[in-house]
This record gives C-alpha cells, structure tokens and sequence, in this order.
C-alpha cells in the first residue's frame, strides 16, 4: 500500500506540473513563434542591406579612382604634345637655325600649351593695371606712386595667376604702387 501511495503521490505531482506547463495558451506560443521569425527575417534583411552598402560604397569608390585616373591620362596626353614640341626646338641644329626660328618655335608651343589650359578651363589671371586684390593676387613688393590715384594699383606683374572654373590654382605675383 505503500507503493500506492507514493505513485500516487508521484502522479499528483506529474499533474501539477502539466497543468502549470499547459497554462500556458497556446496561442501565445504561436505569437511567440511568429514573433521570432519576424527578428530572423528583418534581422537577416538588415545584414544583407549592409552587405549590399558596403559593396556599393567599394564599387563607388572605385569607379571614382578609375574616372580620376582616365582624367589625368587624358590631362597627360595633351601635355605629351606640347612637350614633344618642345623637344624638338630643343633638338634644332644651332648651326643651321637662326634666333628668329628658336623663338618662333618656342612662341608656337606656348601659344599650344596656353591653348590647353584655356580648352581645360583653365582663366589666367592678368591684373597689369588693375586694383590690387587679394583674392586673387599676392604682392611680392611696393613700388612708388607718382599720384594718389596710383595706389594699390597693379604696377608689374611678376608671374600670373590661374583659376580653374572660378577656384584659385595660384595667384598672380605681382608689385603694387603706392602712395606717400
């Protein structure tokens, strides 16, 4: 009798435990369940979007590099032509070639190379008379004035200045009046 006793007791407890295990509803381990796949799915989704976007932002990247490189390969070959000219000026027989014929070569490939930049869009910045401004130029020395009207004028240019599509490459050099 014993022995029925403690299975019965054994029993009770089996009972007990099933019913606190099956008070759970049903439907909630479903919701729950649902609940699990929806973060599996959206955080799979995520990863692969950032998978996708570091791709994307490689990929950029290098296009960029590309479409930079092909730029000054094309920069390049247009230099290449100007100094082919300038090598063969420079390989002229001076025996046989007069001053005039030097210079006349050497105005050839500067008008060439001037006409680079300007194709490139490339300004020069010619202020021979102008206001000094410095935006756009550097004094490098004053010069007397012999008027008032003369200050802070442009007196000598030493070295013009470059500005590529409105952007300052390098200023002009220049010697600037000025008065008393």
């Amino acid at each position: 009798m014993a022995d029925s006793v403690e299975d019965e007791e054994v029993a009770a407890e089996l009972a007990m435990t099933e019913a606190e295990s099956s008070s759970v509803d049903p439907a909630e381990l479903d919701e729950a369940g649902e609940l699990r796949r929806t973060y599996e799915e959206l955080n799979d989704r995520h990863l692969r979007l950032v998978a996708e976007f570091s791709n994307f932002r490689r990929r950029t990247e290098q296009d960029r590099l590309s479409a930079w490189g092909r730029a000054q390969a094309d920069v390049i070959t247009k230099f290449l032509d100007v100094l082919d000219d300038l090598h063969r000026v420079a390989q002229l027989d001076m025996g046989n070639a007069s001053v005039e014929a030097i210079m006349e070569g050497v105005d050839l490939v500067e008008r060439k190379f001037s006409r680079m930049l300007e194709d490139a869009g490339v300004e020069v910045i010619e202020p021979a008379g102008q206001r000094f401004d410095p935006q756009t130029m550097e004094a490098i020395m004053r010069m007397p004035a012999e008027s008032a009207e003369q200050d802070e004028t442009v007196a000598l240019v030493m070295q013009k200045g470059y500005a590529l599509k409105g952007a300052l490459m390098r200023p002009a050099r220049v010697a600037v009046f000025k008065h008393g």
